[in-house]
C-alpha cells in the first residue's frame, strides 16, 4: 500500500493550528496524463537556475505580488473612483477561479483533488462564507485607511487566531505566548491615536477583516479535519473561491446598484480601468500562487518570517508612493506591534518544542 503524501500547506501570512496535513493518495499527474504533459517535469527550472536564485526570485515575486495588491486596491478605491469594493472583491475571485483551472489542471503544481462529499462541500462553502467577509472588509478598508496603517491593524491577527482558538476549541497557549501578544494590542492602540487619517468606519472594517483571517484559519483546522477532507491549499482555493463570488453576487448587485452597467461605461470612456481592473485580479491570485511557492522552497516558518517584514516593507512603499502623512507616535506603535507579532511567533515556537 502506497503511504498518504504529507503537504505543509499555508493558505495565508496567519498562524493555523496545524501546518502540516495528511492528503489521501491522489494520482499523480504522471500516472494520469503522462509525463509529456506534465510541463513543470518537462522544462525543469532548477536545471537552468541555481537553487538559491530560483528561492530569491521567488520571494521576491511573493513580496512583489503581496504588495502590489495591496497598492492596486488602494489606488483602485481611493485614488482612481472606482468605489466598489465588494464587486472588485468578486473579481478577484473569479480570477482565482479561472487562474486555479489552470495551474492545478494545465500545469498540474500540485495533484488534483475532488470534493468527495455534499458534507464537505458545506464545510468548504462556510469557510468561503469567512473568507468572503474578511476579504471584503480588507479592501472596504483601503477606501478610507492609509495602507500604512491597514498593515499596521493586519499585524494584529496572531491577537484574534489565539481568542478564537481559545473560544472555539478551548485551547490554552501558555503564559509567555499571552503576554507575546501585549505589545501587538498596545501598539495598535498608540498607532491609532496618533494616525493623522484615522477614519472609525474604516478602522472597524479592518479589524473585521482581521479577525475574519483569524476566524478562517481557525475554523479551517476544525472542519477539514479528517484525512479524506483535508485538502492541499491549492486545490481549497480552487472550490473556494467560486463559491465566493458566487456568495459576494447578490450582495454587490444589493448594495452596489448595477455595478456591472457602470463599470462596462466607464470602461467605454476609459479603457486604462479594464487594465487595471484584469491586472490587479490577476495579482490577487498571484498572491496565493507565490505563498504556494515560498512555502514549498522554504518552509511555512519562513513565510511567517516573510509576511511580518511584508507589513513594514509595505507601509514604507505606500507612504513613498501615496504621500500619506505619518507621525513618530504612529510608526512607533506599528514598530511594537510588529515587534509583538515577532516574540509571539517565537514564544509559540518554544512552546511547541517543550510540549514535544
Amino acid at each position: 500500500m502506497v503511504e498518504a503524501q504529507s503537504w505543509t500547506t499555508r493558505r495565508s501570512s496567519n498562524p493555523r493550528l496545524e501546518t502540516s496535513v495528511d492528503i489521501p493518495i491522489t494520482p499523480t499527474g504522471e500516472v494520469r496524463y503522462g509525463t509529456s504533459n506534465n510541463i513543470f517535469a518537462a522544462l525543469s527550472v532548477t536545471s537552468i537556475v541555481s537553487p538559491t536564485i530560483l528561492t530569491t526570485l521567488i520571494i521576491a515575486s511573493w513580496y512583489l505580488s503581496n504588495i502590489g495588491v495591496l497598492l492596486l486596491n488602494k489606488y483602485l478605491l481611493s485614488y482612481y473612483g472606482f468605489r466598489y469594493p465588494i464587486f472588485l472583491t468578486m473579481l478577484h475571485m473569479i480570477s482565482c477561479t479561472f487562474y486555479s483551472l489552470i495551474a492545478i489542471r494545465w500545469f498540474q503544481i500540485v495533484p488534483f483533488q475532488q470534493i468527495l462529499s455534499r458534507k464537505q462541500f458545506f464545510k468548504i462553502l462556510a469557510l468561503s462564507a469567512i473568507f468572503c467577509f474578511s476579504v471584503v472588509c480588507g479592501n472596504t478598508s483601503l477606501r478610507y485607511l492609509p495602507v500604512s496603517f491597514n498593515q499596521a491593524i493586519g499585524a494584529t491577527t496572531p491577537f484574534f487566531t489565539a481568542i478564537f482558538a481559545f473560544l472555539i476549541t478551548c485551547k490554552k497557549e501558555s503564559a509567555e505566548v499571552y503576554l507575546a501578544l501585549m505589545p501587538v494590542v498596545f501598539g495598535i492602540v498608540l498607532a491609532s491615536n496618533s494616525e493623522p487619517l484615522f477614519h472609525l468606519f474604516g478602522f472597524l472594517m479592518c479589524v473585521g477583516s482581521t479577525a475574519g483571517r483569524a476566524l478562517k484559519s481557525v475554523v479551517q483546522g476544525l472542519l477539514l479535519t479528517s484525512d479524506s477532507e483535508k485538502l492541499h491549499s491549492m486545490n481549497l482555493l480552487l472550490y473556494m473561491a467560486p463559491m465566493a463570488a458566487a456568495i459576494l453576487l447578490p450582495f454587490t448587485l444589493y448594495i452596489e446598484g448595477n455595478v456591472f452597467a457602470k463599470t462596462l461605461e466607464k470602461a467605454k470612456d476609459d479603457s486604462f480601468m479594464v487594465f487595471l481592473l484584469i491586472g490587479n485580479a490577476t495579482v490577487a491570485y498571484l498572491v496565493n500562487l507565490t505563498n504556494f511557492l515560498v512555502t514549498k522552497h522554504t518552509s511555512a516558518l519562513t513565510l511567517q518570517v516573510l509576511g511580518n517584514a511584508k507589513a513594514a516593507v509595505a507601509a514604507v512603499v505606500s507612504v513613498l508612493i501615496f504621500r500619506n502623512p505619518v507621525t513618530v507616535m504612529g510608526i512607533s506603535g506599528f514598530a511594537v506591534t510588529i515587534m509583538g507579532v515577532v516574540l509571539y511567533s517565537e514564544a509559540r515556537k518554544r512552546s511547541k518544542v517543550t510540549v514535544h
